[in-house]
Order: C-alpha cells, then structure tokens, then sequence
C-alpha cells in the first residue's frame, strides 16, 4: 500500500476529487456536508492502473484549519496538490506548498482541477494554460516543481485516468521502506468500538505492526505500555501491517480518552524523547526573525515550542512535552497572523548539551555547522560526547558504519573517542600515583572516587581505564602494580613484630604490644595488603606463615582433637588459638565434627 495526502487552497475540490478516484466520501462530519467545507482529515482509498493500492488523507484548505492538514500532511510521503483551474493559485495554496517544502516532501502529483469550468469560461484555453505556469512558477525550488500537472475534472470525468497514471508512476518511483525498522505510528484519530475498544489510526511511516505486537504510547495526557489487539487497513482485518500504509489498531491498556491526536506508538526503547532539541533551518524565514514562542507540527503532533536562535539557520527548541523525534526529522514551524507556515527546519541533535556558560551560544553554532544535512555524524557526536552507547546513537538515527572510523574505539556497546580515551588513562595513572606518594599506607584511590573525578561519561569506562593504566584493583581501590612496597614510618614497628613472630609464631601481640610499636590499624592494614602481616578475627596478628606452621602441628595430634590440644600444641592461647582455627576452617583446611571437635581435611 502506498499513502498520498491532499494539499491545496479551500474550496479547489479536493473532496469532490476524492470521491472521482475513489468513490468514498471524505468528508465524515455532519457540519461538513451542511456547510461545504472540510474541517478535519477525511481517508479514502482505492486501487490505481497496475495493481497498486493507494490510500489518501485529505486534509482540509482552510486556513482556520491548518493545523488539521498539518496533522494529515506531516506523516505523508507523497502529496496530491490541488489547484482549481478556473481560480488559479490562492492564498493557502502558497501555506500548504511552504508546509510540503517544510516537510521535505518531494513526490507528488498537481491536479488542476474544475477543468470543465475553465474551459467553459474561455474557450481559447489560455486560462487552464495561465494556471498551469502560475502554478510551475509557484511552486519552483520545492520538491513538487517537476511534478506533472494534470488538468482533470471531478464532474466529467476528464483527466482522471491521466492522473490515476500519474499517481501510480509516482508510487512506482518512491525509494523501498524499511518493514524491520522500528514502528512510529503518529495518531490522527482515536475512537472507541463496542465490543473492542479503543482503536487509533495514522499513517505507518516507519516499521511493520503486527498483531500482538507490545508497544509504548508517547502522548500528551498519558503515556506507557499498550499492546496490538488487532489491525485493519481498507476495511480489511489484517495480521500485520508494512509502511507506508494507513492503519486502524484496537490497543489494550488504554482507554479512548487516554490517547489523542498527536500521540505516537513507538517500539519501546527504540527512539529518544526529547523535549529540547537543535535544529538547521531548511526553509522558510531567518530563525533569528521568528518569534520566542511558536507551534512546532512533527507527523501529527502540533506542541507549542520556545525558539532560542543561535544565528540565521540553526536554533534550539524547548518543547512543552517529549516527542519520539530523530536526526533528520523534518518539521514545520507555524505561527498565527498572514503567514501561517513561518518555515521548515531539519533536527540536528536530539540531546544537545546545556548552555550555561557565556560564549556557549557561539561554540554551539560553530559546531551544529559542522554536522551534515542528514543529521548525526558519528565521529562528530561520539567526539562531543566522548563516550556514548551505539544503541544510543542508534535510536536517535544516527548511522554507525562498519569498520568504525578513525579516532573512534568500541568496548562493549560504548564507542569512545580514542583521545579522551588516551587523556583518561593518563590523568587515572596519576591520580593513584599522586594518592601513593602522599600516603604509602593508603589502600589505594577508591572505585567511585576516581570515575567523580574523572568526570566520565559512563561509569563503564573506568574498567576499560584500569586495564589500560595496568592499575590493581582490590575490594573496591586501585593501586599501581608496581608502587614501592614501602611502609614509610610504619616500616620500623612491623620490622620489629616480624623478629618477635618469627621467634614465637602463635605469640600475637596484644593492643597494648601494638600500640607500643606505634602499629594502629591503617598501619596493620597496610603490612597485610603487602603480605607481611597476617590479621584475624578479634584483632589476632601473626605473620602470614602462622596458618601452614599451625597445620603442621594440628597434623600430628590424633583425630580428631580439641581446642585444649591445639592451643597446648601451639603452644598459644585461647585468644589465639580460636581465630586462628576458624581461619583454617574457613581455608577447608580443617573442618568441625561436633561442638568440639575438629579434624584435618586430608
């Protein structure tokens, strides 16, 4: 299926055009078929020349209703641009062309219609041949300026099948979609069905929806979970859907009154929400001339917006609620007064930094410019970044090629610039070096201490620096793998109580021993850390052979034994002798039988 909307001036007959190629009313309200006119989105839809199936949103022409045909517009790949013969190009003809150049739409059909009254009303034919230049001149420099103009008339039946043909000429010309990209379905309408529920329809841009399919609704008064209780398209239940096409989806998980226009159901997880975002302009007026506050239209979402202008072509956005917006989107910016449509602009970056420091405004300028029309260069954002996730990147639609460029690592699912990685690495190394020369009994630079003052990204990263630094890390601190094993002043007392352990093994020094060595705890820990000391339970110190001394001794008393027979073995005391036997125990050395009993694990 392929999806066209109507475009064009009030009152050209777009409806009546409508109902010619399909046979379908479009206008649904009662109000519009008393008065006339087209105040909301109508659908329609049929099969052209060759097979292709075609469904058409017309949009209304009044100007009381832009935001409506914006609504219809904004999600559209190819757009049906009318323009009565008889009357010639109008006021909102100029609005919906500066919305489709906004839009970035470039496929599209001209339907001069009324053709009959054209020609009715001047036999020579120059009227039908003025409108045509006046609307190949109008419509110069947009995306529609070659598109065929075809003259047709909805009440004979003229020029129909010309443009039936064109139409599908066109269809057969637009680039392959991808089904298997992420679903974004903008919302145009939302109803309730007896015996179904709530169902919303929209145009499919993006994505294939399938029946029980889970997504996530982004919307203005709610947001969350819902899931695909069925499709339909054409009237027709259908199992899956594939874009481009319009869609009817009957959701669990939400009532009618929780979704709306302009509300979008996205695969969860798979695009950002942002409600601030930067932006080049692609048409329309110089954004520093723009007024602060404006109404920004995406797909079918119209959300007021406050307009920062860093210079003639690039902006920030602040939006007043988050969108699933991505690199590349294109959208209108509309204002009130004459000139409805104030121009189009192209998003740049969906998670821009703050500006907070003077001349942030000027740097920022310097480097959206920099960045290509498609929006997202990978070097560029992971460079200002430093390290970003791939998926990150991903689902703001930025391309990440195979090889990776120059300059940019991956480790795991980061991609980090290879010089912030190099600086990193350097400022780490010196950091833990500058810790051990202030203080040789540190246990080393605590874990969280060196990513706060790093400053990085990713708490992730850190891993990736303490390899490449050949820092050690140990319970939670890094230290260089080869610091001087050094005690500094400490070195004198443990010297000391290694001599009186050496003599007598299981004599562990009691507080006041230590105290007197001038050996405290930060000391003691430090001679363990370097394998000096040995400490256990009940502030017990002995040198770190006491355990395999122990075993050799316990070995020879008859299995099992007491506590009594291996502290008289050792020669210690029960201070001694009980923490020293839980150690073994826990090294599974030496196991319990009862409640006093032990045995050696042979």
């Amino acid at each position: 299926m392929r999806v066209i909307a109507t475009a064009g001036h009030v009152d050209h007959g777009k409806s009546t055009l409508m109902r010619a190629l399909t046979g379908i009313e479009t206008d649904r309200w009662a109000e519009e078929k008393k008065r006339g006119l087209t105040i909301d989105l109508g659908f329609a839809w049929t099969t052209l020349p060759g097979g292709t199936e075609v469904a058409f949103v017309d949009v209304p022409g009044h100007e009381r209703f832009i935001g409506n045909m914006l609504a219809g517009l904004g999600p559209a790949p190819v757009v049906l641009f009318v323009v009565a013969a008889d009357e010639g190009w109008q006021r909102q003809s100029s609005d919906h062309r500066d919305a489709v150049l906004a839009l970035g739409i470039d496929r599209g059909v001209v339907a001069l219609t009324r053709s009959d009254l054209a020609a009715r009303n001047d036999s020579t034919g120059q009227l039908l041949e003025r409108s045509q230049e006046q609307v190949r001149r109008e419509l110069a420099g947009t995306g529609l300026g070659d598109a065929p103009i075809i003259p047709v008339s909805a009440v004979t039946g003229e020029g129909i099948p010309a443009l039936q043909e064109a139409l599908a000429t066109v269809l057969d010309q637009l680039p392959p979609v991808e089904a298997e990209a992420p679903v974004r379905l903008w919302v145009d309408r939302a109803f309730s069905i007896s015996g179904s529920g709530t169902v919303v329809t929209g145009t499919l841009g993006t994505g294939t929806l399938r029946v029980g399919d889970q997504l996530q609704l982004i919307g203005a008064a709610h947001s969350g979970p819902v899931s695909v209780r069925g499709l339909q398209s054409q009237g027709a239940s259908h199992q899956h859907l594939e874009p481009v096409s319009r869609a009817a989806v009957n959701l669990r998980g939400i009532t009618t009154e929780q979704v709306g226009r302009g509300d979008a159901l996205i695969t969860p997880g798979a695009f950002p929400l942002s409600d601030r975002i930067d932006v080049r302009r692609t048409s329309g007026e110089d954004l520093t001339a723009l007024p602060h506050e404006i109404q920004l239209h995406i797909g079918s979402a119209s959300v007021p917006v406050h307009v920062r202008p860093f210079d003639a072509d690039h902006a920030r956005l602040t939006l007043d609620r988050e969108l699933p917006v991505r690199l590349g989107d294109r959208i209108v910016l509309r204002g009130t007064g004459e000139h409805l449509v104030l121009g189009g602009v192209q998003v740049m970056d969906v998670d821009p930094p703050e500006l907070t420091r003077r001349g942030d405004g000027t740097r920022r300028t310097a480097q959206l410019e920099e960045l290509p029309d498609a929006g997202g260069d990978v070097t560029v954002e992971v460079r200002r970044r430093r390290a970003v996730p791939e998926t990150r990147l991903r689902r703001a639609g930025i391309d990440v090629p195979e090889p990776l460029p120059d300059g940019i690592e991956r480790h795991g699912d980061l991609l980090v610039d290879a010089q912030a990685l190099a600086t990193w690495t350097t400022q780490l190394t010196d950091l833990v070096t500058a810790a051990q020369r202030r203080d040789q009994l540190s246990a080393g630079v605590p874990l969280g201490a060196a990513a706060q003052q790093l400053d990085l990204p990713d708490a992730a990263l850190l891993a990736v620096l303490v390899r490449r630094a050949e820092l050690q890390e140990t319970d939670g601190r890094l230290r260089s793998r080869n610091a001087a094993a050094g005690l500094g002043t400490a070195e004198t007392g443990v010297a000391e109580l290694e001599k009186r352990l050496r003599a007598e093994p299981f004599a562990a020094p009691e507080a006041d021993d230590l105290a007197a060595l001038r050996l405290g705890p930060r000391e003691l820990a430090a001679a363990e850390r370097i394998g000096r000391l040995l400490r256990l339970e009940d502030g017990v110190v002995l040198l770190p052979t006491a355990p395999a001394l122990a075993m050799r001794e316990i070995a020879r008393l008859p299995q099992p034994f007491t506590l009594s027979q291996a502290r008289q073995a050792l020669g210690t005391t029960r201070r001694v002798a009980i923490p020293l036997l839980t150690h073994l125990d826990g090294r599974g050395w030496t196991r319990r039988v009862d409640g006093s009993l032990r045995e050696v694990v042979r």
